[in-house]
């Protein structure tokens, strides 16, 4: 049982939810063999395991990621380095085509059935 738990927290922490799903359903299946006053620290540590496991992409997960991030980048001390915005390179709309030059060409509109024209080639 302390095997499958570990398993589960390694899973957990490589973020390799199946393994960890796996890793927790057999450690239940063996704690819940056992009786209720056998092995209780083990029922703490599979509890605790769970309740990561369930966290792992709720909101409250999300926060908490988020204030860990925040005070990990207080406690450098240095600022990083500015980096190079790439939102006007994305803005910038591409070059349209270059309009070919067709020349002076002439419709035949009489062929095309609008009556005589003026113009001839």
């Amino acid at each position: 049982m302390q095997h499958a738990i570990s398993l589960a927290n390694m899973a957990i922490n490589k973020k390799n939810w199946s393994a960890a799903r796996y890793a927790l359903s057999r450690a239940r299946v063996l704690a819940d063999a056992l009786p209720a006053n056998v092995a209780v620290t083990e029922r703490e540590r599979l509890a605790a395991a769970r309740k990561r496991f369930a966290a792992r992409n709720t909101p409250a997960a999300k926060k908490v990621r988020q204030a860990k991030a925040t005070a990990a980048k207080r406690a450098g001390g240095k600022k990083p380095a500015p980096k190079k915005s790439t939102a006007k390179k994305a803005a910038t709309q591409p070059k349209p085509a270059p309009v070919r030059d067709l020349g002076d060409r002439f419709i035949n509109r009489a062929a095309l059935g609008y009556g005589p024209t003026n113009e001839t080639r």
